[in-house]
């Protein structure tokens, strides 16, 4: 990368397994061809410690992408949550990012660019862009009392009421409380967005309470980084720091067929970037014909995802 480039923005994710490793590699690549003036951007795959004996040969198969694998830490306690990976790695991202004159994009490895992002660029005085969560599996109804869950999540959390306004959920058009996308944060590192998020993290996961709700509910138990979130930011952050992302942002390809949805995710015209999450492990073998928009983008997608 030239030295003398201004970097825009910062480009990070966290893989955890070979899966997610090929797919934080789809993700590079993508970045590099479809990301315009952040072509060039650093690139940032954190990985769980434990594979140090394999990190050279890892680090060896991005370079060809000039993007570097750095090792990252969790709480031996935190295990037991889902994603909780994802969340330490996210605050390492952040303060490594924080010395540098940049955006940081967190983003789920299931991810692909495919055009500029634009968006990415914050405007002064914002410090979150943000997309609501996928649907309302685990989010509470705007203007309705939240489930016992949520009630002790805004206890533990001290999140006052008053700080809530409502998101819609893009894939069955709920309106929820505000409940932010964990698979894509772009903040400005010296808010201390994603640290915070650990340090809310924790104080859920330490609670006996909401521990007894995780094992009677294995949603629970999937969701609690994500509901960690909400803490971090309504907490921190004024509401006019945030903005929600575009529609075209964090695009849930194929979601009606994994999970149900009010309307397809068939087009990617006008997409900006994509998320896939388990869809390519057993993928229609005509996908790519049902998918409309750039021929490009398309043929990119095919040589890479999925029978074909």
């Amino acid at each position: 990368m030239p030295q003398d480039k201004k970097s825009i923005v910062v480009f990070a994710t966290y893989a955890s397994s070979l899966e997610e490793l090929q797919h934080a590699f789809y993700l590079a690549e993508s970045i590099r061809e479809f990301g315009g003036a952040m072509s060039e951007s650093p690139i940032r795959i954190y990985v769980p410690h434990d594979v140090e004996p394999q990190l050279a040969e890892i680090q060896k198969r991005f370079a060809a992408l000039d993007a570097s694998v750095r090792t990252s830490h969790m709480p031996a306690e935190a295990a037991w949550f889902y994603y909780a990976g994802k969340v330490y790695a996210a605050g390492q991202a952040e303060g490594e990012a924080e010395s540098e004159d940049a955006a940081l994009v967190w983003m789920d490895e299931d991810t692909i660019l495919l055009r500029e992002p634009e968006a990415f660029r914050l405007q002064p005085g914002v410090s979150l862009a943000y997309r609501p969560v996928m649907h309302n599996r685990s989010g509470t109804l705007w203007g309705e009392e939240p489930n016992p869950f949520w009630k002790r999540i805004y206890e533990v959390l001290e999140i006052p009421e008053s700080s809530l306004f409502p998101m819609t959920t893009p894939a069955d058009s709920q309106k929820v409380n505000a409940y932010f996308n964990a698979g894509l944060l772009v903040v400005r590192p010296e808010k201390s967005i994603l640290r915070n998020w650990g340090r809310d993290f924790g104080k859920l996961y330490r609670d006996s309470t909401i521990v007894s709700m995780c094992r009677e509910k294995v949603d629970n138990r999937i969701f609690i980084h994500q509901t960690a979130l909400v803490g971090a930011v309504l907490n921190e952050l004024a509401r006019d720091e945030l903005v929600e992302l575009p529609a075209e942002y964090s695009y849930p390809l194929f979601f009606e067929q994994m999970f149900g949805a009010d309307r397809p995710f068939g087009s990617i015209e006008g997409i900006v970037t994509v998320r896939y999450d388990v869809y390519f492990r057993d993928p229609d073998p005509d996908w790519n014909s049902k998918l409309s928009g750039p021929s490009q983008q398309i043929d990119w997608l095919s040589a890479r995802l999925g029978r074909r």
